[in-house]
């Protein structure tokens, strides 16, 4: 990893759900990363393999903390955690399923 190289490397999926969870994530909290598109068939993902010990994405690595992670909720969970200051100030992470819910029904 260079000095220009954001800290943070997202091995992703074109069009996986749980990527795009963890993408998601990193734009709300002003993350920079670099995103590594891997191989769509599973058994061909050996980069993530060699980096993570596993074949499936998402996968994080994170330079700022050493910490090498998979599976989506666990990543979101660390990302928040560990950069989302003002979110814990708050009280409590909001829940994914009220992410995109800010507009009207106030009863």
């Amino acid at each position: 990893m260079s000095d220009d190289d954001p800290p943070i490397t997202f091995y992703r999926l074109q069009a996986c759900p749980y990527c795009e969870r963890v993408a998601r994530t990193l734009q709300e909290l002003e993350l920079e990363y670099q995103s590594r598109f891997v191989e769509p068939l599973h058994s061909k993902r050996d980069v993530v393999k060699r980096v993570a010990g596993v074949r499936s994405v998402p996968v994080i690595v994170d330079a700022n903390t050493g910490v090498t992670m998979a599976e989506s909720a666990n990543i979101v969970d660390y990302l928040e955690a560990t950069y989302g200051d003002e979110v814990a100030t708050d009280g409590g992470r909001p829940s994914s399923a009220s992410a995109g819910a800010h507009d009207g029904g106030a009863d």
